[in-house]
């Protein structure tokens, strides 16, 4: 993987004393983006998918504003979608290229995109089963752009193991040449591309702190990306030998690298690099800068070596664990009670600096997960140096959840 940014990160103490400085007018909870760790990310993501295009994973933005300016960054282009209604949406904003990454089976969203001529030609959705063609109309007055989704999981020993996300039932390029041209038969629908997002490689630190473990992770990621750059490869040519292909979608933020020397694949995708949360903190060759954080107010002194903050119970999703949890980093020595953990109404916070804290003093978190952050606040007030620059509104700020 290739260097982090070159720009040395300020030390905790001064860290936190900007922040404090940029939101002083603001009450918490807030949360912040700091504009020169996500530039320093977004420079850093398009040096290591060298020269190959990043589509922006729009869950792990949830900020129409921070979404329009990394793709007005050279090296960005294009949108992954949540949900068809969220590509509608933005396809209504402007946005012209915009994948929806998961199947749907929203027959209005679907109703509306095949009656909508300038949607039709923006938006592509994903199938990886005839079932999901079966919903799209057949009488539209636009046909429906497709991409067929690659199961990108390794499963070695005769598929005995399976290491990866259970995503895709199409794993070989039989069955991908079966469902091109279903697709290809289709009379509402047009095949344009292919994506695999290899969950393995690009979403599991490599670098964790057991040394056993990272050995583990770091054997099983070189074998899993050899397996894939030879299936994906055969797949893309079995299916461009039933229907031309506009791109070819793979990687993400954690195989940047790895997935763009493959030649089958003509774009790449990433979006939790440019805020670089907790769970990309394992990466043994990439370090981001951490982007999105937010503040909770200390609001009780229960006890020496305890302070509690209001709320703070956000967390994110996957099997759970404390792996889940947010993190309090500001002032650095903080950690969460391990019988009380994040909550719904108060965190309280234990080490000796909680006895440096005042009621009213704040305590700055980061999460586990990018996007997700942003269900959880409708404004992100964006910090360069000590002030915020200007303050824009999530998505939750709009009014749209896309649940």
């Amino acid at each position: 993987m290739s260097s982090s940014p070159t720009v040395p990160a300020p030390s905790p103490d001064a860290l936190r004393a900007r922040y404090d400085r940029a939101t002083a007018g603001l009450e918490p909870p807030l949360a912040i983006v700091d504009l020169d760790a996500l530039e320093a990310n977004a420079r850093d993501l398009v040096a290591r998918a060298a020269g190959r295009p990043i589509r922006v994973a729009s869950k792990s933005v949830r900020c129409r504003a921070i979404l329009d300016d990394v793709l007005a960054r050279d090296g960005f282009a294009g949108v992954m979608a949540f949900t068809l209604p969220e590509a509608l949406w933005l396809a209504g904003a402007g946005h012209d290229d915009v994948l929806v990454a998961y199947p749907t089976a929203d027959r209005h969203a679907l109703a509306a995109l095949a009656a909508d001529p300038v949607a039709a030609q923006r938006v592509t959705i994903m199938v990886d089963d005839v079932a999901q063609l079966g919903l799209l109309p057949v009488d539209g007055a636009h046909p429906i752009r497709v991409a067929l989704d690659l199961d990108a999981s390794w499963r070695p020993l005769g598929g005995r193991v399976h290491l990866g996300v259970r995503r895709s039932p199409v794993h070989d390029a039989g069955a991908a040449t079966a469902l091109a041209r279903a697709v290809v038969a289709h009379p509402g629908a047009r095949l344009v591309g292919l994506m695999s997002y290899e969950a393995q490689i690009a979403g599991v630190g490599d670098a964790p702190p057991s040394r056993l473990a990272a050995a583990a992770i770091q054997l099983m990621q070189r074998g899993s990306a050899r397996e894939l750059a030879r299936r994906r490869a055969a797949v893309v040519a079995a299916v461009r030998a039933v229907a031309p292909l506009e791109f070819v979608n793979g990687g993400g933020t954690g195989s940047l690298e790895r997935t763009a020397r493959e030649t089958a694949v003509t774009e790449l995708a990433a979006g939790s690099g440019l805020y670089a949360p907790t769970l990309f903190d394992t990466y043994a060759g990439w370090v981001g800068r951490p982007a999105a954080l937010f503040a909770l107010p200390v609001v009780r002194r229960p006890a020496p070596g305890i302070a509690t903050v209001l709320g703070g119970g956000y967390h994110a999703s996957g099997a759970a664990g404390a792996d889940r949890l947010p993190t309090p980093v500001l002032p650095a020595g903080l950690r969460l009670d391990g019988r009380e953990g994040a909550g719904e109404v108060q965190t309280p916070l234990l080490g000796a600096v909680a006895d440096r804290l005042a009621v009213g003093d704040r305590v700055w978190f980061r999460h586990t997960k990018a996007g997700e952050l942003c269900e959880r606040f409708d404004t992100l007030h964006l910090v360069r140096g000590d002030v915020v620059e200007r303050s824009v509104p999530t998505y939750r700020g709009e009014g749209r959840t896309f649940a």
